[in-house]
């Protein structure tokens, strides 16, 4: 089976027409018109990624919405639920994105820290076992001689 290589125009278009599609046409539907798997479709829709413009109308297009609703817009919209959680969670956020790439960026440093941390506690536990065995071989090292000499 040889796997077919698309351009990067071929993705944007097929992209433009799933965004641009009727309301009652789905992602499998244009699919099938453009002679590509729904699944790699889906792939580029979610590379193509959504500008905050589209992120916000999205957004409020769904508020309101059950979640039989919801589910079924983005199915036809080739959007999971989780991302406008995401999103409704970054726009709800104070900072939003900058404010999440902080924490990320302090909890990365938080974490080699402790690394770092166990690692010079797991050394020092070892300097201080051998230093301990140090202590105690000599005593063992006498009570043999002096059980020897009795």
């Amino acid at each position: 089976m040889n796997k077919k290589i698309y351009t990067e125009e071929f993705k944007a278009q097929a992209v433009a027409k799933v965004l641009a599609r009727p309301s009652g046409e789905g992602i499998n539907e244009v699919a099938a018109r453009l002679q590509i798997s729904p699944g790699t479709l889906k792939g580029w829709i979610q590379a193509a990624d959504f500008s905050l413009v589209d992120r916000l109308l999205a957004l409020q297009e769904t508020h309101r919405m059950n979640e039989e609703a919801l589910l079924g817009w983005c199915r036809q919209r080739g959007v999971f639920a989780r991302d406008l959680a995401q999103w409704r969670e970054a726009f709800c956020a104070p900072g939003g994105r900058q404010a999440r790439q902080q924490e990320t960026v302090a909890l990365r440093e938080l974490r080699l820290a402790q690394v770092q941390l166990q690692r010079e506690m797991n050394r020092k536990n070892k300097a201080l076992a051998e230093a301990a065995s140090l202590r105690v071989l000599p005593k063992k090292f006498q009570a043999l001689w002096a059980a020897e000499d009795a």
